[in-house]
């Protein structure tokens, strides 16, 4: 996507409180973290003419328009599958952005994950046995973690990877959780005793390995580069962007093939004019450890079958060789579907983050088995 090159920018990121009973509608929710993510860029609502969802969000684009009391938007539009539609609905702005269509983008999502519907549950993923689900539902393959547990033990198998490597995933991810105060597991620290010992869920993923159903909302600006330069904070610039979807996904993001990250990143990095080593923190959609491990190997900051040994040690925590999900990601700070990896790493290049990455100037964030992927610069 050469012609989206530096042209935008994430100008204002927002969030509500992470928690697990918000007690409140995801209307309600998607109003805060819209708010905040306006203000946060130095604009007022009246500012914003384009607004984007997931296609799973509860919250109308109309519907929050008029909460935000903005009269009317020039453009409009949504996406899924559930997991790639973070990055991909940053693409998607940008384009219209770039194109003179609109001028301030807001994305947002806003869902009680916890006390609502409950992905982990199957009441958002499972399909009733339509189209392609008709040959793994009826044996007993209902829930992204399931399918993901399997998936794991292909690994296992190919290349020798270990529960410990996936435990090495969730301890870091802990204790980047433990330097960020708004990680519902903040200040709840975990050792490798603790992930062995922890409840087995979906055979090898222990409970420490899934992602922390929440309730949430995010939110953040989308705007051209020539308007990014006279706002409020520093512009996050989108200088690649890459979106794929696998043969075989059956609508929710997963596929029995590996991650989309090995289609992705030549196209990514080669328009960016970078390589994996160039990269100072990364944010991976990880609603289960082990997509760590392979989306490391696919990206190349590994060789396949490499992940496991390559997560241990601390490498992946900050301070170490390549900081990932630095405040917390899904597995300790929330399950907002990417969206709150991309606010993390809009964060570091900003140098806001309350665990930051000392000199950060390139992030990769990808969403959902790589189905969607950017690369940030400050």
């Amino acid at each position: 996507m050469s012609t989206l090159k530096d042209k935008c920018a994430i100008v204002g990121v927002g969030e509500t409180v992470y928690n697990r009973d918000s007690g409140r509608t995801e209307l309600n929710m998607a109003v805060e973290a819209a708010n905040r993510a306006i203000a946060d860029a130095g604009l007022v609502p009246q500012d914003i003419d384009g607004i984007v969802k997931f296609t799973a969000d509860s919250t109308p684009q109309g519907e929050l328009a008029a909460c935000l009391g903005i009269p009317y938007l020039r453009y409009y539009g949504e996406l899924g599958p559930l997991g790639g539609a973070a990055c991909g609905l940053v693409i998607q702005s940008a384009m219209a952005v770039a194109q003179g269509v609109v001028n301030n983008v807001l994305v947002y999502r806003s869902v009680n994950g916890r006390s609502g519907q409950r992905y982990g549950s199957g009441t958002v993923t499972t399909r009733r046995g339509l189209g392609s689900s008709a040959f793994t539902e009826p044996y007993g393959l209902l829930v992204p973690g399931q399918s993901s547990a399997l998936r794991a033990r292909r690994h296992m198998h190919e290349f020798g990877t270990k529960m410990e490597h996936f435990g090495a995933v969730a301890v870091a991810f802990r204790n980047n959780a433990c330097l960020n105060p708004k990680a519902i597991m903040h200040g709840r620290p975990i050792t490798m005793e603790d992930y062995l010992t922890s409840r087995m869920f979906f055979d090898p993923l222990h409970i420490l390995d899934c992602a922390l159903e929440a309730d949430g909302a995010n939110a953040f600006v989308i705007t051209s580069a020539e308007r990014a330069a006279n706002l409020k904070q520093p512009p996050v610039y989108i200088t690649s962007a890459a979106q794929t979807l696998l043969a075989g996904m059956d609508g929710h993001g997963r596929s029995w093939d590996e991650s989309g990250g090995a289609l992705l990143a030549p196209e990514l990095f080669g328009e960016a004019g970078v390589t994996p080593q160039d990269i100072d923190v990364v944010g991976f959609y990880d609603h289960f450890s082990p997509v760590i491990i392979t989306k490391l190997e696919d990206y190349g900051f590994c060789q396949r079958g490499e992940g496991g040994p390559f997560v241990e040690g601390g490498r992946i925590e900050v301070g170490g060789e390549l900081p990932v999900n630095t405040s917390g990601g899904h597995l300790s700070e929330a399950y907002l579907q990417g969206m709150n990896q991309i606010i993390e790493v809009v964060r570091q290049l900003r140098g806001q983050s309350p665990a930051q990455v000392e000199g950060a100037e390139l992030g990769l964030v990808d969403s959902g088995d790589g189905s969607g992927a950017l690369i940030l610069r400050r």
